[in-house]
């Protein structure tokens, strides 16, 4: 006897496929500070981080709105654990994709910082 595979929970969050990630979405949502930060800090970590972890400088809108725009870039994956929405940097799939681009691109953003606080 057969057994239907199971529906998708409607707390699915949609991701790009590994082939559908394009570097101009990548591109764009590292273009914020915010965003960037947010890529910054799951890089440091290593580990999927819940939404709440962050402590950013906007309201809890924009921050929906951040995550949004770098789950559906491609750059993190996002999955329910629970109550809690966490985030993991999909850094195979983009070294797979764009080589070097995403150390070169943390690299580039530890510099800034560096020199943020230097001023």
């Amino acid at each position: 006897m057969k057994t239907a595979a199971p529906l998708p929970s409607t707390r699915d969050l949609p991701h790009p496929a590994r082939e559908e990630i394009r570097l101009e979405g990548v591109l764009h949502a590292l273009s914020d500070p915010v965003r960037l930060r947010i890529v910054r800090e799951l890089a440091h970590e290593g580990v999927a981080l819940s939404c709440s972890h962050f402590d950013l400088p906007v309201t809890k809108s924009t921050t929906t709105h951040h995550f949004r725009v770098l789950r559906e870039s491609g750059v993190i994956r996002q999955v329910y654990e629970g109550t809690a929405k966490m985030s993991g940097l999909r850094r195979d799939d983009l070294d797979d994709l764009f080589p070097g681009l995403l150390d070169c691109l943390l690299t580039a953003a530890a510099r800034q910082a560096g020199r943020d606080l230097g001023d």
